[in-house]
């Protein structure tokens, strides 16, 4: 196949990339718009005839139509994604979840190109710490911020072009990822430069959150899995029995980088902190034959750090700005 990936210089995105590239034949065209959250340092390395990069927005239609006419399927990753930012600023997460996802399916449907969109276990909302209960497919979307209503108004746009217009589409539904390539912004990756640069790590509240981790090696497998077995119109979820709250996870990251398991600092919780995000993928698992590869989450985690350890050239350029961003907030 040769698969156009939108977002590909993003974090999930651009694990994507070099997952396919490494363990397939298929060729990858990337349109990103290189936002503060896309890197094209992320896309290093590549094999230049089964690669290319075009610098785009996914609202722009006629680029988008040029580019889905000569693809044989959308991987859509592209999305604006950081809560705080869409809680101090939600107008370009409706711009790019709702308005760009609307351009890519209206291409697709036209095309009868293969479509498939990623989306986030956050429109589900929150469980309770003490439920028992996971995310299925059949759970009811509840989102609680800009970010997360904005990808679940995607989804559902998804949805009605399959049912109205016959367009060729899959949706999954993951849970957090961790792993190489994250902006340092995010709650791991922040935690681990903030330790390798003799920082100590921030906690929001009291750390009780907790949050499904999967390694994005894992997320792209099942998202190729689902690209080549799934049914046409089906949601899968996607996670790795990977439950940890943030408490335990930056203690983990310390104790794993030889420093005390209490050198961190409390910071001032996020507006509207969802509790607890639990994924049950038994339907990807039984129906697909997907298992991830990372189910044991401290050896991924220890995966991830020696990544960061191994890239501060990657992730030093951003650190300063984002530091100063969260010190501003309180956190």
């Amino acid at each position: 196949m040769h698969i156009l990936v939108t977002g590909g210089a993003g974090f999930i995105g651009s694990n994507f990339v070099h997952y396919v590239l490494a363990n397939t034949d298929h060729s990858v065209t990337v349109l990103d718009k290189l936002t503060y959250a896309g890197n094209l340092a992320s896309l290093d390395g590549l094999p230049e005839d089964r690669f290319r990069f075009v610098k785009g927005d996914i609202a722009d239609a006629g680029l988008v139509d040029g580019l889905v006419a000569e693809h044989d399927a959308v991987v859509h990753y592209a999305a604006e994604s950081h809560n705080d930012n869409s809680l101090s600023d939600p107008r370009p997460f409706l711009e790019t979840n709702i308005i760009g996802t609307y351009t890519l399916i209206e291409a697709a449907r036209r095309h009868g190109t293969r479509f498939h969109h990623i989306s986030t276990d956050e429109v589900y909302g929150d469980l309770e710490l003490d439920d028992p209960a996971r995310f299925t497919e059949q759970t009811p979307y509840n989102p609680s911020s800009p970010y997360s209503s904005t990808k679940a108004g995607s989804d559902l746009l998804v949805r009605a072009w399959v049912r109205s217009f016959g367009l060729q589409a899959t949706i999954s539904n993951c849970s957090n990822n961790y792993g190489p390539y994250q902006h340092v912004e995010k709650f791991i990756p922040r935690q681990i430069t903030n330790v390798l640069r003799g920082e100590r790590p921030k906690l929001y509240g009291t750390g009780e959150n907790v949050r499904d981790w999967i390694h994005a090696n894992d997320h792209s497998s099942a998202v190729l899995t689902i690209l080549e077995k799934g049914v046409i119109g089906e949601t899968y979820l996607i996670g790795a029995d990977g439950e940890k709250n943030n408490k335990d996870v930056v203690e983990l990251i310390l104790t794993q980088l030889g420093q005390p398991a209490d050198a961190y600092d409390h910071v001032n919780d996020r507006p509207g902190h969802d509790l607890r995000y639990a994924i049950d993928s038994t339907k990807l698992r039984t129906e697909l034959g997907w298992t991830p590869q990372f189910s044991d989450f401290e050896a991924g985690l220890a995966d991830t750090i020696a990544w960061y350890r191994e890239h501060e050239a990657w992730w030093a350029p951003q650190k300063d700005a984002t530091e100063a961003r969260y010190l501003a907030q309180g956190q």
